[in-house]
């Protein structure tokens, strides 16, 4: 195996162990609120947690990597990982989960910034798309498969060994690392933007922590104030960021058309897809009452779709270029989406089958395309930048797509029957992911990108 292929199969490791912790948990929630006899919206912090960590170590882990090593920090980020894992499967008291969860973030985050920029620098140009067919092969996998075999550990076991099941797959991470990982560290390394790294982590903390606090049962101020503070921490960095020579989160790097693109289509695509899936789940559960397992298998669905769309995606991708591509990932992804509007009973299992498999097959379109293209400009040190944006980005689609739809469901309950607010909000969010259709005319097509490179 090539150096190329060591450092990717590191990273894809990372990059499957934290999708399927973002998923599996997932199914483990209920028993671990009656377990620890705490509210449906409280035990939500159980993932929110993980999120939380997550997010705010990813802007400081390239400077960790230039100051220590990029090996170093891979190896140390599975060894704190699976340290928390197990510490969240033996937690004692649920605000101790918490912790440890936020813990287990701190891990995987400072890998996959890190192992992402290693990967990509070492696949340039048309292999871009095919290292990133692989990322994607394993962002879809991971959650297809992770609900079921959580459900399982669940059913036979106890949650407890879902967290417990990460920890072969962290070890091995964290001895592949030390061993394979050859990168230099840096001659000079520039000093660390302290003040922005504080500035960029109250913004991410308190912008999830009020959406959070939105979907629960807390009081509306107490959310708004977060919000707020979030929306002032933004600003705060924006006028910092005109100052500093070496902040932590390069905003000029957002203007690349395909970067900044790449971000909107994820929120529009994997982003929806997260709070619309979420929202499934409830309704065929607790409206239609199918069983969890018949509703995890329809996320085998949706992977199978994505699986195929993308394998077809990485060769085709230097032909048709990111903007056909990203178009027809959206209108089938919302097509799918706005199937379920048609679903009002048991009986509607076919419609069902057909909403999933356009969601799979245009989510992996637009995602593959996404991530294929959002890195494309860049080369060496900011290569590591951008992947620092756009991991962030990433994680924090998940977080506002299951928070956003959570919320406009809650305020159509207001004055809508409970099968109707889940029709229109369904409605919504196939509109709402058809929204970066209004930039497509901004991106570069592939053969004029050609033609500027020939100049």
């Amino acid at each position: 195996m090539t150096y190329r292929y060591k450092v990717a199969l590191i990273f894809l490791i990372g990059f499957f162990i934290d999708c399927i912790n973002i998923f599996m948990s997932a199914v483990a929630l209920p028993s671990i609120a009656h377990d620890m006899q705490v509210s449906t919206s409280s035990v939500a912090w159980v993932a929110n947690a993980y999120i939380l960590g997550l997010t705010l170590i990813i802007p400081v882990s390239t400077w960790l990597a230039g100051r220590f090593g990029s090996r170093e920090i891979l190896t140390a980020s599975m060894l704190l990982f699976s340290g928390a894992v197990w510490m969240c499967g033996m937690a004692g008291s649920f605000h101790e989960l918490v912790i440890w969860r936020f813990v287990q973030g701190i891990g995987g985050g400072l890998l996959i910034p890190v192992g992402q920029a290693l990967t990509f620098n070492l696949f340039q140009g048309p292999q871009r798309a095919k290292i990133s067919t692989l990322v994607m092969a394993v962002a879809l996998i991971a959650p297809a498969i992770s609900p079921t075999i959580g459900g399982v550990i669940v059913d036979s076991s106890s949650w407890r060994w879902v967290f417990h099941s990460n920890i072969p797959f962290s070890l091995i991470a964290a001895a592949l690392s030390w061993l394979w990982i050859k990168e230099a560290r840096p001659a000079s390394l520039a000093r660390p933007d302290i003040k922005g790294l504080l500035l960029v982590s109250t913004a991410l903390g308190s912008l999830l922590m009020g959406m959070s606090l939105y979907g629960g049962d807390y009081p509306p101020l107490a959310a708004l104030s977060c919000l707020m503070l979030g929306v002032i921490c933004v600003v705060l960095y924006v006028l910092h960021y005109r100052r500093c020579d070496n902040a932590i989160v390069e905003l000029s790097l957002l203007k690349s058309k395909k970067l900044s693109t790449s971000i909107f289509i994820y929120y529009a695509i994997p982003g929806v897809f997260t709070g619309v899936n979420l929202l499934s789940i409830f309704f065929l559960q607790n409206s239609l009452h199918f069983s969890a397992k018949l509703t995890g298998m329809f996320m085998i669905l949706y992977a199978s779709g994505a699986f195929i769309a993308m394998l077809v995606c990485g060769r085709v991708y230097n032909r048709f270029g990111a903007r056909r591509l990203f178009t027809l990932g959206m209108l089938l992804h919302s097509a799918g989406i706005a199937t379920l509007y048609l679903v009002d009973s048991a009986a509607d299992l076919p419609i069902i089958v057909i909403a999933y498999c356009l969601m799979g097959i245009g989510g992996g379109i637009g995602a593959n395309t996404a991530q294929t293209t959002s890195l494309m400009d860049f080369q060496g040190a900011d290569t590591h930048k951008g992947s620092v944006i756009w991991n962030i980005n990433r994680q924090m689609s998940f977080s506002i797509g299951a928070a956003l739809f959570l919320m406009i469901y809650n305020l159509l309950l207001a004055s809508l029957a409970s099968t109707p607010a889940y029709h229109l909000t369904f409605v919504i969010a196939a509109v709402m992911g058809l929204l970066p259709l209004l930039q497509m005319s901004n991106l570069t097509t592939q053969k004029e990108c050609h033609a500027q490179h020939n100049r």
